[in-house]
């Protein structure tokens, strides 16, 4: 932050230097007043829009950790999550059978398994309610 701060303090005494040099007096009767008016609030406002991107810029998240005490505390098994990760994803039963290579039957008796320990009646419910305990990205 310090160095945003240093850098914008640079820039206004660049500033202050040019209207020394270009000689104000000089310039003032050039051209209106109205112009150095709005060439100066053009330059703050855009110097203030730098400093404030640079003051509230975010960092990218780092990568997704899961909870695994959640996974151990609920009791699921890797399969379990693994068609939570695919109904967070989207698909139906069938895709997911034919991605893990299992019986659309054992989707949803894994599927009915999750339903009953994170406590939820819908697909939905379960994603968001998976999300909330970082089982998920």
């Amino acid at each position: 932050m310090s160095r945003v701060i240093f850098i914008w303090a640079l820039v206004l005494a660049a500033g202050a230097f040019a209207l020394q040099w270009l000689e104000y007096r000089f310039l003032a009767r050039a051209f209106s007043p109205e112009v150095y008016v709005a060439l100066i609030g053009v330059a703050f406002a855009a110097g203030g829009v730098w400093v404030g991107w640079k003051l509230n810029a975010r960092k990218p998240p780092g990568p997704f950790a899961r909870n695994t005490a959640a996974v151990a505390a609920l009791g699921l098994t890797r399969q379990e999550v693994k068609v939570l990760e695919r109904l967070a994803a989207g698909q139906s039963n069938k895709e997911i059978a034919r991605t893990l290579g299992v019986s659309p039957n054992t989707v949803k008796t894994h599927a009915a398994n999750l339903f009953s320990k994170l406590e939820v009646s819908r697909r939905t419910q379960a994603v968001r309610k998976a999300r909330d305990l970082h089982l998920l990205p």
